[in-house]
């Protein structure tokens, strides 16, 4: 970010004498105003192309930070310092007055449109963003990471996959969210990131079709993790905390899942209800509780540790039950014995295995093998480790067994569901588990979606995602080696802990109370659940906004604040679908699909823009490559076919016909999207599309039409410009070559092939990529027309034209050949191209030459859409301009607030991620001066003598034909004489030698008196106001930028009149005056480059 200011006032030359003012003062610059106070509509980064007529009648495209009304109010500044530019007035602000409005623009906290449009009143009102990277980033990433799984499920997946395959899956999990962290990263940093989130990145930077379809299923991922919380709220409830309040019992053994999955849905129906009523009633009542529900997750998670320590001197007595080496559930009875001690009464432990006093009775397994006790968690100093290092994948319905234990086989056993034994409620493998453990990582998104609250976004989420990360990676990784350490791998394989009395295993751990993970995880997972209803009606309402799938308008309405009703009534319509299912080892997987296609996605808009190289394609976070992005992405979809393949093919089904749907019913969007601009390499499929209208501004590269002058024998003049050219393009978009050929082309066409050949073979040589196209016309400047308005394809044409500046316009020999460039000049802006002049082009440096430092000034006088500040940072991709710097310089007039311009300069240049040192350079009001008046005068005595020349040159030529038009007339009536009777002359047709001295006298007094008021002119007090301009500004220029490698500078338009084309030149040549390498630029009336992401 640029922090290197100095405002330098400029004083009048000393040495110049003051010479009376005269004339009134000229129209100064139009006063603008800049963006409103906020973009209030779902697409910020499109902003409604208006166009204004310039002052030569082209239409232009209003700057999206100038306000239209105040455009048409015609705020006048009086003064002289600008005049030479005042022909821009009414259609380019000038700099001062675009950035004194950019402090007023402000990243709006999330919302929606009407809430936003009701609110526009108190708009002043509303505080700026204020949340930092630990509040507004880390914390809500670290509660919505750290959940449900981690209590509920994390024990269980150690036990069964064992610690070496767990710290695996944590892994993968984890690396797949960091990649995606990092390509996330990027493109949030890439400009200001509007309130929407990842949906908003992912649609602005794939487009409409991907935008929503994985907007979409980022929409039902966050839905049926809404369930997912509430299904592990109910099972922490049931299960651990009043298992009594359960409406269905089980009748027949072996029916308590089919009673429990029944009472959770009883509970999860009813839950839903309530939260969603929450949720309508005000989504601020959330928010107030967000910091509870954190707390609740960062005592838990102490307590884990806590308890980890204590286990190390002092485990905790936990018995736990073994017959044989299988695992009991200690739920009926209270001792883990056949008989009770010192008689022969049989437990209670006895009449569950057998249906009388007598042995024979008994199940033979019980008969066979006997009881004891193990400690469930015998603490991290055990060296229990060892035993759980690897994986016990385990059947639907087998027996939680420990390994080492003596016991007797039995004959296969009809009844063990009805027997008090821990079995296992799935089929358990590898895949399964990533499925189940992968929506714990989930919620790296947190700190994007509360991107409009945020002081600094693009700062605060790169730091604070990557942190939360890292963060609960250390916690899950170290939970697997600690779990792994202090618990028996029977307790760890037991899901719902009923070995432990039906207690949560992870509680048992806990200091200093079981009671704290379990109350702290309950209120964790209905903070969670809450939060997945509030924001995935809102995402749904964003996407309905957006306008790309037609059935979805209607929830993109709601109350009169903005609440999403209408969506939050679809969201709880789809959470209980969620919820029916009941399981919550069922329902993870089913999120897990949709997550890792939405960061699947993330990783891909990465790569895309990446490798496309768009210019506004500047991401502030530099931690980042294409490779990075590819591995994220084909991480992210060998994910989704582990986890389960049948569920991978349906979300890519979900997706791809919402793609489709899109494609062929959804309104059409361009939002400048990296798609896009892959198209533009499809050839007849992607002209056809690209044909209906401009690109958009982040599509937006200069895409120049080259116009190279030839010599006698067919040579380029000026092989220079080429390679400025491939410095500029870097081999990236499009380079139309172009030159005219005087004459016929029946005449011309062996010359045209040899001029082509000689511009294609230097095209090779300076590496300049593009087309050649050589025109043979009348006259150059019809050829010059031509090429502007016809060259290129479809949409593939050029929006800028570079050319040479005519060095040799003031030659006697060929006095009026700026005429054409002039006619150039108008004929570009006509067409809405930009225009580039460099002036001294010679002195331009070749590819081979490497510059060692230096910088690249600019001088922005005139805001021309972004063309000033894209073209150095275009430049510096090259090794030639590479390690030059970037200085910004913009001119203050006398009411001007130079302090208030550097601030707004400031944060203009920090949106547009380009760092420049800046100077304000203050332009004091003053007479003007007795050079400027002699300059001006002699550069109109100079044109009327031209104009006299000229006339004098045509007289000659209308003398010369009358001689001949007389001398053949007198030719045709001799011979007329000798074949027909002669006839009395009416004409005397005598050119006598006295009338010839006679004429040639009185043409050269008329000369003579035409020169005599030559001498005696007054300047207009309009060129005079234009030459002080251009001497002042030469000045300025001088004084900093002599000794710069480059100097781009705004280029002022010809004047309306065309009396006064030459004295247009005189000033360019005076404005430029010194300057070794120039380089004026024209913008084409569109912006070219802009802030948002």
């Amino acid at each position: 970010m640029p922090t290197n200011f100095t405002v330098v006032p400029v004083e009048a030359r000393a040495d110049a004498a003051q010479a009376p003012d005269g004339g009134d003062e000229e129209a100064g610059w139009l006063g603008a105003q800049g963006c409103p106070e906020g973009h209030a509509g779902p697409e910020p980064a499109s902003p409604t192309r208006s166009w204004s007529p310039a002052g030569d009648g082209t239409p232009r495209e209003a700057s999206p930070f100038i306000s239209n009304a105040d455009v048409d109010r015609e705020m006048f500044s009086e003064g002289k310092n600008m005049a030479l530019f005042e022909e821009e007035m009414d259609s380019n602000p000038m700099v001062s007055s675009l950035l004194n409005k950019l402090a007023n623009y402000t990243n709006l906290s999330q919302g929606v449109v009407e809430h936003e449009e009701a609110e526009d009143s108190r708009r002043k009102e509303v505080k700026t963003p204020h949340m930092g990277t630990f509040i507004g980033v880390y914390l809500p990433c670290l509660q919505n990471i750290l959940g449900v799984i981690l209590f509920l499920r994390l024990t269980w997946i150690v036990g069964v996959a064992g610690v070496l395959e767990s710290l695996l899956i944590v892994s993968l999990c984890c690396a797949c969210t960091m990649l995606t962290t990092i390509s996330m990263s990027a493109i949030a940093t890439n400009g200001v990131v509007p309130a929407g989130g990842s949906y908003y990145m992912i649609s602005r930077s794939l487009g409409p079709e991907f935008g929503g379809a994985v907007g979409l299923c980022f929409y039902l991922g966050t839905t049926f993790a809404g369930a997912m919380y509430i299904l592990g709220t109910i099972e922490i409830f049931l299960t651990y905390i009043s298992p009594s309040v359960a409406v269905f019992r089980a009748d027949t053994a072996g029916g308590e899942a089919t009673a429990m999955l029944h009472n959770m849905r009883v509970y999860g129906t009813c839950t839903l209800a309530l939260m969603a009523a929450v949720v309508f009633v005000g989504v601020k009542y959330v928010n107030k509780l967000a910091l509870v529900f954190l707390a609740c997750v960062v005592l838990s998670i102490l307590a884990i540790y806590a308890g980890v320590i204590k286990t190390a001197f002092d485990p905790p007595y936990i018995p736990v039950c073994l017959l044989g080496n299988r695992t009991l559930s200690w739920r009926n009875f209270d001792a883990c014995a056949k008989l009770v001690a010192n008689s022969s009464v049989p437990t209670t432990l006895w009449g569950l295995f057998c249906n009388g006093s007598s042995a024979d009775a008994c199940d033979a397994y019980f008969t066979r093998n006997n009881l004891s006790v193990i400690q469930g968690i015998p603490g991290v100093a055990s060296g229990v480790l060892l035993d759980n290092l690897w994986s016990t994948y385990l059947d639907k319905g087998s027996f939680v067994e420990k390994e080492g234990v003596v016991s007797v086989p039995v004959p296969e056993e009809a009844a063990a569901g009805a027997r008090p034994y821990v079995l296992t409620d799935i089929l358990t493998h590898f895949t399964l588990l990533v499925g189940i453990y992968f929506p714990s990582v989930t919620g790296i998104m947190a700190g994007s979606n509360r991107s409009g609250d945020l002081r600094d976004a693009q700062k605060s989420i790169p730091t604070g995602t990557i942190m939360a990360i890292v963060t609960t990676s250390f916690i899950y990784l170290s939970c697997i080696v600690l779990f792994g350490a202090c618990i028996e791998g029977v307790v760890l394989r037991d899901k719902f802990g009923e070995a432990l009395q039906g207690k949560l295993v992870i509680g048992m751990l806990a200091w200093p109370s079981p009671w704290v993970i379990v109350i702290g995880s309950f209120f964790s997972t209905c903070g969670a659940g809450l939060q997945s209803l509030t924001g995935a009606p809102r995402l749904l309402q964003a996407i309905a906004r957006d306008g790309i799938v037609p059935f979805l308008q209607v929830f993109g309405h709601g109350k009169a604040n903005g609440e999403p009703t209408w969506a939050l009534l679809l969201t709880a319509l789809i959470c209980e679908i969620g919820i029916l299912i009941a399981s919550l080892d069922s329902v993870a997987p089913i999120l897990s699909m949709f997550f890792l296609m939405c960061y699947m996605f993330v990783n891909l808009a990465c790569a895309v823009q990446t490798l496309l190289r768009t210019p506004n394609w500047r991401p502030r976070f530099k931690y980042y490559h294409w490779t990075l992005s590819f591995l994220g992405m084909s991480l992210c979809l060998a994910l989704m076919f582990i986890c389960s393949w049948y569920y991978a093919l349906c979300a890519m089904l979900i997706a791809g016909c919402i793609y489709k749907y899109i494609e062929y019913r959804g309104a059409e969007k361009e939002w400048g999207d990296g798609i896009r601009g892959l198209s533009l390499n499809a050839a007849r499929y992607a002209l056809l599309r690209v044909e209906h209208g401009p690109p958009h501004t982040k599509n937006w590269r200069p895409q120049v039409l080259v116009m190279l002058t030839l010599d006698e024998e067919q040579a380029v003049k000026h092989p220079r410009l080429l390679s400025f050219t491939a410095q500029l393009k870097a081999g990236k978009g499009l380079t139309i070559v172009g030159a005219v050929l005087e004459g016929t082309y029946l005449d011309k066409h062996t010359e045209a092939q040899r001029a082509e050949e000689n511009i294609r073979s230097l095209m090779s040589v300076e590496k300049a990529k593009g087309f050649c196209q050589l025109v043979v016309s009348a006259s150059l400047r019809d050829g010059t027309s031509h090429l502007i308005q016809s060259a290129g394809l479809g949409g593939m044409k050029h929006n800028t034209v570079l050319m040479a500046w005519p060095d040799a316009w003031r030659q006697s020999d060929n006095p009026f050949s700026w005429k054409n460039f002039v006619d150039t000049v108008r004929d570009a802006t006509a067409a809405q191209q930009a225009l580039l002049v460099a002036k001294n082009v010679s002195l331009f440096p070749q590819n081979q030459e490497r510059l060692g430092g230096g910088n690249i000034d600019v001088w922005w006088v005139v805001h021309d859409g972004g063309m000033l500040m894209l073209l150095p940072f275009l430049l510096r991709q090259h090794k030639v301009w590479r390690k030059c710097r970037m200085r910004i310089f913009t001119v203050a007039q006398v009411d001007d607030n130079s302090i208030q311009m550097k601030k707004d300069l400031q944060v203009f240049l920090y949106h547009l991620r380009i760092s420049a040192e800046v100077e304000v350079v203050e332009m004091v009001e003053n007479d003007i001066s007795a050079f400027t008046y002699e300059k001006t005068l002699m550069m109109e005595q100079r044109s009327q003598m031209l104009k006299q020349m000229q006339l004098s040159k045509n007289e000659r030529q209308r003398e010369a034909q009358l001689i001949h038009d007389r001398n053949t007339a007198s030719h045709s009536a001799v011979a007329a004489k000798t074949q027909a009777p002669p006839t009395p002359d009416r004409v005397q047709m005598t050119w006598t030698k006295e009338k010839l001295v006679a004429e040639k006298h009185k043409v050269k007094d008329a000369n003579m008196a035409g020169f005599k008021d030559i001498f005696s002119l007054k300047p207009n007090q309009s060129n005079v106001r234009r030459m002080h301009t251009a001497v002042k500004l030469n000045g300025v220029v001088l004084s900093r930028s002599q000794d710069a490698q480059l100097v781009l500078l705004n280029m002022p338009g010809p004047p309306k009149n065309r009396q006064g084309d030459e004295n247009y030149m005189e000033f360019l040549e005076v404005l430029t005056e010194g300057l070794n390498r120039v380089l004026l630029v024209r913008g084409g009336g569109r912006e070219v480059i802009t802030i948002y992401s």
